[in-house]
This record gives structure tokens, C-alpha cells and sequence, in this order.
């Protein structure tokens, strides 16, 4: 599920995009954001699904072992441990993740199998799985801290996997580091008894709503909060503000005057945070200073107009 930081940086992307490239064709860039963001449901499968691909792979080597014909005693008596994971084969009967796949025709691990030949390869050698066959326990609980710990250790820090995702997908370099954490904490959140559902990307109408708002309210607005911007930053020419924290300083801007359900303070926090992954090393205590300034002016303008209490 996406979460608020995540769309405000999906968003300041596309503000990015749009001021650079100049277009004014604001209905179409709004249409590619949110086909960008509902790519991010597509990479959350494709990564489940490559986990049970992985299973299956063993699955099929240890047929093929077995069949050899000087098969050794460890070859003909195989342990099943890995392929009889109670979590994968959750992920496996998956109704839903099934049928999304099928939908949206995520064929990928079909079509590279080297991929996850890859990853099969580097469990295998791993003190993990070596570590998780030897044990005796065969609790669930046991099952689904492989699965959590596998994921962690071996698929996300992939190097030649990141690379294949971000040849399949551009804005996928920026939605990894979030998708894979909904992923462990997916996988964390699992039962013995329980199934898999893909659920909804976002928490609510009013979080895809945002999407828009966000965006449309930001690029509508910018000159305007262009001006603000200059008029607190007397010593700085805009021109000397990188680009990202200008765009993220109006887009804070945008929420302090559009957005009167969301806390000052929950908006500062959040871009400086986003500041902090996706411009320089000074850039969080700049907007920091910059927006603690604006926020002062405008409350003493009474131009907040926050609803509830606790928003300022």
C-alpha cells in the first residue's frame, strides 16, 4: 500500500518532469503519474512471484537429480524442506496474486528465467538456506522468517535484478527501496491458517485523490509560490536553489495553503525527509529554514486555515 511520502514523491517527479520539459498538457502528465504509481502494484507481484519461482525451481532440479543416472544418496534423498515452505505455498494459491499476474500479463520470469536462475543460485550457497534445512524446526513461524530473511538478504540487494527492473521500468529506480519494504512487511504480516491478498494500493479514495490534488494545485500554482519563495530567500537567487528543493519547497507551500486537513508540521517533516534522499546534503536544514519562515509569515497573515485541532 502506498503510503503519503511515497506519493509526494511521485509527485514532485512529475512537477519536475513538467517544469523541465515545459508542457502544458497537464491532463495527460496527471494520467502518466498515476499509471507510474499503479506500476508500482505490478513490481510488488513480480517480486512475490519470483519467490515462488525460485521454489519452483528447486522443485524441478530435484526431480531432474534424481534422475540422473549416478545420482548421489543426498540427490536421491533430497530434502523437501525448501519446496514445502508453508509460506510460499501461500503465495502459490494465491487467488488474487494469480489472478493479477494473469490480468496484466506479468510474464516476466517466464520469458528470464536466468533471473531467477540467479537467485536460486545464491540461496542455494547461502548459510541461510543451508542453516533453514538443517533445522528441525518446522513451525510456521520458522517458515515465514526464511521467506522474510531471504527476501532481505538475498533478493533485495540484488544488483543484476535492480538493474533488470530499472531497464523494464524507469521510475522503478525510486519505487524499490518502498516496494520491497511493503513486501517484508507483507510477508511479516502472514498466518498458518491465513491466505494472501493483494489488496489496495492505496489506503483510501481520499490518499488517490491526493495524487491529483497534489499535483494539479502545485503546477497551477507555481509561479505564484515561486514569488513566496523569493521573497523569504531575499540573499538567494531562485536560480541558485536547486531545482528539487525549490519544487519541494512549493509543493509545502501548496499543503500550508491547499490542503487544510494536513498538519504544518507533518508537511515540513515530510519534505525534509524526502529532501534528505533526493537532493543535496544541505538541502533539509535549507528548506527546513526556508519553510519555518514562510509557515511564521503566513500565520501571522492568517493565511492557515487549518481544520482541527493540533494542525498547525
Amino acid at each position: 500500500m502506498i503510503n503519503r511520502r511515497h506519493i509526494r514523491i511521485k509527485v514532485m517527479q512529475s512537477v519536475y518532469a513538467v517544469l523541465q520539459s515545459k508542457n502544458d498538457n497537464i491532463d495527460k502528465e496527471e494520467k502518466f503519474l498515476y499509471v507510474s504509481i499503479d506500476k508500482m502494484f505490478d513490481l510488488y507481484a513480480i517480486l512475490l512471484q519470483l519467490l515462488v519461482e525460485v521454489k519452483n525451481m528447486e522443485k524441478n532440479n530435484i526431480k531432474i537429480s534424481k534422475k540422473k543416472y549416478l545420482a548421489t544418496k543426498d540427490e536421491l534423498n533430497p530434502s523437501s524442506k525448501f519446496i514445502d515452505n508453508q509460506v510460499f505455498k501461500i503465495l502459490e494459491e494465491s487467488v488474487s496474486l494469480a489472478e493479477y499476474i494473469e490480468k496484466n500479463k506479468i510474464n516476466y520470469w517466464k520469458l528470464d528465467t536466468e533471473y531467477v536462475d540467479e537467485i536460486w543460485k545464491l540461496t542455494k550457497d547461502s548459510s541461510l538456506y543451508k542453516n533453514y534445512i538443517k533445522a528441525e524446526d518446522k513451525s510456521f513461524q520458522h517458515d515465514r522468517d526464511f521467506v522474510v530473511a531471504l527476501f532481505k538478504k538475498v533478493l533485495a540487494p540484488n544488483d543484476k535484478l535492480a538493474d533488470y527492473f530499472e531497464d523494464k521500468n524507469i521510475s522503478w529506480v525510486d519505487d524499490i527501496p518502498f516496494v520491497n519494504t511493503w513486501i517484508v512487511k507483507s510477508l511479516g504480516q502472514l498466518t498458518e491458517k491465513g491466505t494472501f491478498q493483494l489488496g489496495n494500493l492505496y489506503k483510501d479514495e481520499d490518499d488517490k485523490k491526493f495524487v491529483s490534488e497534489l499535483f494539479k494545485k502545485a503546477i497551477l500554482n507555481h509561479t505564484t509560490f515561486e514569488k513566496e519563495v523569493a521573497d523569504k530567500t531575499p540573499n538567494w537567487d531562485t536560480d541558485r536553489i536547486a531545482e528539487i528543493d525549490l519544487i519541494l519547497i512549493k509543493m509545502a507551500i501548496c499543503e500550508f495553503l491547499k490542503f487544510p486537513s494536513i498538519p504544518t508540521r507533518v508537511t515540513i517533516n515530510e519534505y525534509i525527509e524526502i529532501a534528505k534522499d533526493y537532493s543535496t546534503d544541505r538541502s533539509s536544514f535549507f528548506i527546513n529554514g526556508v519553510l519555518d519562515k514562510i509557515l511564521k509569515e503566513f500565520t501571522t497573515d492568517d493565511r492557515i486555515n487549518k481544520i482541527g485541532r493540533g494542525l498547525l
